[in-house]
């Protein structure tokens, strides 16, 4: 089972029952909360603390994490569970609270969730009446269980949140829903402390050392005690491991059955556990030949997607209602609905919850989700792309409609700050492919990738096939940056360039008929194509200076988004930078590009 502590603001309660239970997390940790280098921050980090299964924080990230695990566990069960060998079978339980369910996220999430009649998802809904300002009743009122009723979610109300006996009989009547199930719990926040329990006094700052004497006391334990654990509570706690051991045990025995009984299903499903790519995955890629028809790099992904479909069948995913222009569908990958577990997921007009749903599949294993939509509307999923990023999780975004390339739609749907926004993300790795074998090496790296998301984004209008590209973006992309032409001497020899122009995107076309037109003049001109400034970074200094030579000051980067981040590549005394520090307009894509200026 996976558990998502939506409500990470409650970290706390999530570290002591970990250590209580006997994960990896020593009471020295404990006491140490919140303190530099500790296992235990303010919110539950994934990959730092055993037994935390997502990021939680900014709030309704985790309830649609949680919608992401149990879309996991559905597609992989329909995948490869067999008659008497149901291995993939297990719940996704999350505690949230009143300002997880006043997000949009968590509403975009639900709605989903309910659509799909997830029944393997649990919610427990923290119902205390108490927010970080005061009580939830100066900025809420509405009937959270009619709600999510409406969403499709089996709901339930246990009046007393210390009657465990009732929230098992719920959580047991859950279980027995073909729907996800919310259950509404009744606590007191700060329960215990005689002069704070029930205020949101308890809720974002700590008691002080007078109440939590008091309360102590009120809870029966020695005022003057700290971080003691009575001896008879930990045995029973620690019980948990030797349980947990033999489910595992459990486990591994019907895993070991089922590769007997189906052994290539077996070693496949043992290759998704372990994060393994199948022998021979990118043979079906696509290569393009200079010379060929142009054609937009959103569509040159759709063809690197359908080249990936047989050998990375672990790859799902789906658009913001936008497939048709993403280009996204999997071929004969069949739909995931509540009745087929396919691997294309219709997310409907619903972004945020989109990227955090995508988290929640990372988060799960087995699979390598991929999600999209238009590149302006990247700001709405912007949350749970930062979530991915901190997380490390290997999400594949798809931005198509990259720029004013748009046109006619005009500047709500033209991308121009976006790059740099994009960019400015640590540990994302942004892609802006600049012809066709540029956007299947983009594909590339983005399913090798194993640590952080990549983000890609195409064109919708046609570009042409670059000389070089079919010989050079493969390593070129990888390397975030690459000298896709030299300079050449009158004669046609390579020689040290003069001017380097660099290039991303529908640019990179530019900077090509560029250095042609200068090189007639007698000009020294090289061309470097920069899809991935993370990348590029990332490499030796060496190999940054072989490509941008520093004696070689006179450089022009030409990208048409703004101009901030630049000027890193670019000195302007000796150089200049073609941007766009403006918003876009309605108009046929090339009377905008001329009138910009490129």
């Amino acid at each position: 089972d996976r558990f998502v502590l939506s409500a990470g603001h409650a970290s706390m309660l999530l570290y002591s029952m970990l250590h209580l239970t006997g994960y990896d997390l020593p009471l020295e940790e404990i006491k140490r909360f919140r303190q530099f280098g500790s296992k235990t921050p303010g919110h539950p980090e994934y990959g730092l603390t055993a037994g935390v299964d997502a990021t939680t924080g900014p709030l309704g990230q985790g309830f649609a994490n949680a919608v992401g695990m149990a879309i996991a566990e559905r597609r992989l069960a329909a995948e490869f569970n067999q008659p008497g060998h149901e291995i993939i079978d297990h719940w996704t339980y999350t505690i949230c609270s009143d300002g997880d369910l006043q997000e949009g996220i968590a509403a975009e999430a639900a709605s989903l969730a309910g659509h799909l009649k997830l029944g393997k998802l649990v919610a427990l809904y923290d119902d205390n009446d108490v927010q970080l300002d005061g009580p939830t009743s100066m900025a809420w009122s509405e009937d959270v269980l009619a709600r999510f009723a409406a969403y499709g979610w089996h709901v339930q109300r246990v009046a007393d949140g210390e009657d465990i006996a009732a929230i098992e009989a719920a959580i047991e009547a859950a279980r027995a829903d073909e729907r996800p199930s919310i259950i509404s719990v009744k606590t007191v926040i700060g329960a215990g402390s005689p002069n704070k329990a029930g205020t949101h006094k308890v809720h974002g700052a700590p008691l002080g050392a007078e109440e939590v004497a008091a309360t102590k006391a009120a809870l029966g334990f020695d005022p003057e005690a700290s971080f003691e654990i009575d001896a008879a509570v930990l045995e029973h706690f620690r019980e948990a491991a030797e349980t947990g051991e033999e489910l595992v045990a459990e486990w591994e025995g019907r895993l070991t059955a089922y590769a007997e009984a189906f052994p290539e299903a077996g070693a496949e499903l043992r290759r998704r556990i372990d994060g393994v790519l199948a022998e021979g995955w990118d043979d079906d890629l696509p290569a393009y030949s200079t010379g060929d028809d142009g054609i937009a790099t959103r569509n040159a992904s759709a063809n690197a997607i359908a080249g990936l479909a047989g050998g990375v069948p672990e790859l799902i995913g789906g658009s913001a209602d936008l497939s048709g222009s993403n280009l996204t569908d999997i071929p004969d990958g069949g739909v995931f609905s509540a009745d087929e577990g396919g691997r294309n997921i219709r997310f409907g007009v619903r972004e945020h919850a989109m990227g955090g749903i995508a988290n929640g599949i990372a988060y799960h294993g087995g699979l390598k989700p991929f999600v999209a939509t238009f590149l302006p509307f990247s700001d709405y999923m912007r949350g749970s792309v930062r979530v991915a990023a901190l997380s490390g999780l290997p999400v594949i975004y798809v931005w198509t409609h990259d720029s004013i390339g748009v046109g006619e739609d005009g500047p709500t749907h033209q991308a121009v700050e976006h790059y740099a926004a994009l960019r400015a993300i640590p540990n994302l790795t942004f892609i802006r492919a600049g012809d066709p074998n540029e956007a299947s090496a983009g594909w590339a790296l983005a399913v090798e990738n194993t640590h952080g998301p990549v983000a890609m984004v195409f064109t919708r209008q046609k570009l042409p096939v670059l000389p070089g590209t079919a010989e050079l973006a493969h390593d070129g992309v990888r390397a975030g940056g690459y000298v896709l032409a030299e300079a050449t001497a009158a004669d046609g020899t390579v020689t040290a360039p003069e001017l380097i122009l660099l290039a991303t995107g529908s640019e990179l076309q530019l900077a090509m008929a560029a250095r042609e037109a200068l090189t007639a003049e007698g000009r020294k001109v090289r061309v470097v194509s920069m899809p991935s400034w993370e990348r590029f970074e990332a490499q030796p200094a060496a190999y940054r200076d072989e490509v941008l030579p520093p004696r070689v000051s006179a450089r022009v980067s030409i990208e048409s988004g703004v101009s901030l981040g630049w000027d890193r590549w670019v000195n302007q005394q000796d150089g200049a930078i073609i941007a766009i520090d403006r918003y876009g307009m309605s108009a046929p894509a090339p009377q905008i590009f001329e009138a910009f200026g490129f």
